[in-house]
């Protein structure tokens, strides 16, 4: 079955950096968009950024670009978010989902989750 596995949350203050990975199995991970979402305590899970199966468009929530960056790595299977420039109101559970063909912002479009990571960051 397909898995998506995050790690690389944690505590971090203001300014600083994160790297969140995604390691997926049970799909052709070639053939699948990735996206990120993440879902602050008492709100709706919102989009974050996404990238396409064959990297041709990624996707950025207005408020994070520049600071964030997505990455795939097919030799690894694994789906990177570089997180810079941290704030206080990026704190967060953070999740990988994936869905076959391009990448859509809708968060119901997407077939597959991980179980999510925390990132808090301190002011």
């Amino acid at each position: 079955q397909v898995q998506l596995v995050e790690s690389g949350g944690g505590l971090v203050q203001a300014g600083g950096s994160v790297r969140l990975s995604c390691a997926a199995s049970g799909l052709t991970f070639s053939s699948y968009s990735f996206a990120w979402f993440r879902q602050a305590l008492g709100k709706e899970r919102e989009f974050v950024t996404a990238i396409r199966y064959n990297e041709e468009e990624i996707l950025y929530k207005d408020s994070v670009k520049g600071r964030f960056t997505i990455s795939r790595d097919s030799a690894k299977s694994t789906v990177y978010l570089q997180m810079n420039s941290l704030k206080p109101e990026d704190t967060a559970v953070y999740y990988c989902a994936a869905r076959p063909g391009v990448e859509v912002v809708i968060s119901r479009a997407y077939d597959h989750w991980g179980q999510g990571t925390q990132v808090t960051v301190s002011s």
